[in-house]
């Protein structure tokens, strides 16, 4: 693994699971989980060769450090991106014509409960392609998209989704305490309710996220007026309409 940042170490807690040797190679990393061998600069594996090769700089660093690890990649390896607006295409030339699996996931992914978009790019083999998906699995939900398109689209949702959640919960905590309650509360009574709604949404016989609201929704009463307030102008909707269309145009403009 070149570079263990936030994404990097939320993966790696979770891939750890699957036994195998992992190596991680990054100046600045500290407190990885037992097993995993760590080194300060690509020197000190000059001579090793792996079957994967995950991809965990900044995107702005791929042109600089990326090339450095071609020959530690064995003939039939492939490597595992998980940076956003850098191309399969851009980096298999980059690391010598070699296989890449371009992987867009997102932080819940630190405790097993991510959602991971993965896309194959050139000379991906059925194999390679099998092993990301169950390395990925570890961390949660994957989805195969056909495109680097798609995945920018899945990017905009689950990418950087959590984000959007966080900064919701935040806002609604802040009316929680405007309404008189402590931070502490707020933050229980928010989260508590949100955490709720999503785990009885996720159930496998749960009606449609409509027919859950409607469910909760009195024609005339409490839920009605405060829903009317949120979206009654159809605002919240228009809203993340455009959250979604500027985290792709920004993908886009990346790539």
């Amino acid at each position: 693994i070149v570079g263990c940042g936030k994404m990097g170490s939320a993966l790696l807690s979770q891939w750890v699971s699957g036994g195998e040797k992992i190596t991680v190679v990054d100046p600045m990393a500290s407190d990885l989980p037992n097993g995993v061998s760590l080194v300060r600069d690509r020197e000190e594996i000059a001579d090793q060769r792996f079957d994967c090769i995950v991809a965990a700089v900044k995107p702005q660093m791929f042109d600089d450090v990326m090339p450095n690890y071609a020959g530690n990649l064995s003939d039939d390896g492939y490597v595992l991106s998980i940076a956003a607006g850098y191309s399969a295409g851009r980096l298999s030339k980059l690391m010598g014509d070699k296989p890449v699996v371009r992987v867009m996931p997102n932080l819940p992914a630190a405790i097993g409960r991510g959602v991971s978009g993965l896309c194959a790019g050139p000379l991906v083999s059925d194999a390679h392609m099998a092993h990301a998906e169950e390395f990925m699995s570890r961390a949660g939900t994957t989805i195969v998209v056909d495109s680097e398109e798609k995945l920018d689209r899945v990017t905009a949702v689950a990418g950087s989704g959590p984000g959007y959640v966080c900064e919701i919960a935040r806002a609604y905590a802040e009316a929680a305490m405007a309404q008189g309650f402590t931070e502490e509360e707020a933050r229980e009574m928010v989260l508590g309710t949100i955490g709720g709604a999503i785990a009885m949404a996720s159930e496998p016989s749960a009606p449609s996220l409509e027919d859950l609201r409607n469910s909760v929704t009195s024609k005339g009463g409490t839920t009605a007026a405060g829903l009317n307030a949120l979206n009654g102008d159809n605002g919240l909707s228009d809203r993340l309409h455009a959250t979604l269309q500027a985290c792709y145009d920004r993908a886009v403009e990346l790539r």
